[in-house]
């Protein structure tokens, strides 16, 4: 059994979640990670694109693979299917705000039928060995915030851990996150609750903690471009200061880490191409980045990452 306790955890990104930055984020102090999310029905259907996201490494255990359907039995056979492939558990993706899931009835969608949300989790834990967990939405929208009861529902079926983004589908990510929904989850039930939503620091974790009795917080988006998050937290638990921020040269060293990892697991051309976007958040912030942003577009080989890294260490050398 996992102990989602006490976790800084990795949230799983579409896009950003792959091998590669998995690896940095562990090596950075992070404690559980997940593939990117996978559909049950590619997997069914052997779409070739699937088999790369199932792809893992022991240096970055344990890890979890998130599925995401909404036909409970395909998605428990599914399941079944991967239980061998070194995976620490299985999550359900029921967060994910995106129109071609959603209009799927896929992803947040399931948010609206919270007796469908109970079959789903049923179905997994009666067919799967390993345990079995899920990320869900304050709600659909604002009028129909249900996360506790969701909660509720998946507990009773079996889920062993929920992750609560304190946002509802129809806010994707404006505004900000509603943490008292995170209170509530955890108020209603027993299993580990994880924290998700607005936290990009060591004073965010121990807000929400404090705010929410949540056991475990999860890292979206301010992990992009920022692997060293999950070490300056555990620096800020562990001494209650906040750490320094990387210098350009660590900034540097690590991009051009993460595109060798990239070109090792997807080769150069996929590789290069996903890690445009990688340094773009990696330079946000940095003298000229919307040039550096610019340039980056252009990159095709490691050769022209590295002269390009290279120029950007002399620019603010000087």
């Amino acid at each position: 059994m996992i102990d989602f306790t006490d976790k800084i955890i990795l949230a799983p990104m579409a896009g950003v979640c792959d091998l590669p930055f998995r690896l940095l984020c562990k090596e950075q102090g992070c404690d559980i990670v997940y593939t990117e999310m996978i559909s049950a029905k590619g997997m069914y259907y052997n779409n070739k694109n699937t088999e790369p996201l199932l792809m893992t490494d022991d240096r970055e255990k344990p890890v979890g693979v998130q599925i995401f359907g909404s036909e409970p039995k395909l998605m428990a056979e599914q399941a079944k299917r991967i239980e061998d492939r070194g995976f620490a558990f299985i999550d359900v993706n029921m967060g994910c705000p995106v129109p071609k899931i959603v209009n799927n009835g896929e992803g947040s969608a399931l948010m609206k039928n919270p007796e469908l949300i109970g079959e789903i989790v049923n179905e997994l834990v009666n067919l799967c060995t390993l345990p079995i967990t899920i990320k869900i939405r304050a709600g659909f929208s604002e009028d129909t915030i249900n996360a506790p009861e969701v909660a509720k529902i998946a507990e009773a079926a079996g889920v062993s851990a929920i992750a609560v983004h304190g946002r509802t589908r129809e806010q994707y990510y404006r505004g900000k996150a509603d943490w008292s929904i995170i209170k509530e989850v955890k108020d209603a039930v027993s299993v580990p609750v994880i924290g998700n939503g607005d936290i990009a620091s060591g004073e965010d974790v121990v807000r929400i903690k404090e705010q929410t009795g949540c056991d475990s917080v999860m890292i979206g988006r301010a992990a992009k471009g920022n692997p060293w998050l999950f070490k300056e937290i555990k620096e800020y638990l562990a001494t209650g200061e906040v750490p320094i921020r990387p210098s350009v040269d660590e900034i540097c060293d690590m991009m051009l880490r993460h595109a060798r990892l990239m070109i090792e697991y997807k080769g150069e051309f996929t590789g290069i191409h996903e890690m445009r976007k990688h340094v773009a958040w990696y330079t946000q912030g940095m003298k000229d980045s919307a040039k550096l942003r610019a340039r980056i577009n252009t990159v095709e080989t490691y050769e022209e990452l590295e002269g390009m890294i290279t120029v950007l260490r002399k620019e603010h050398d000087n």
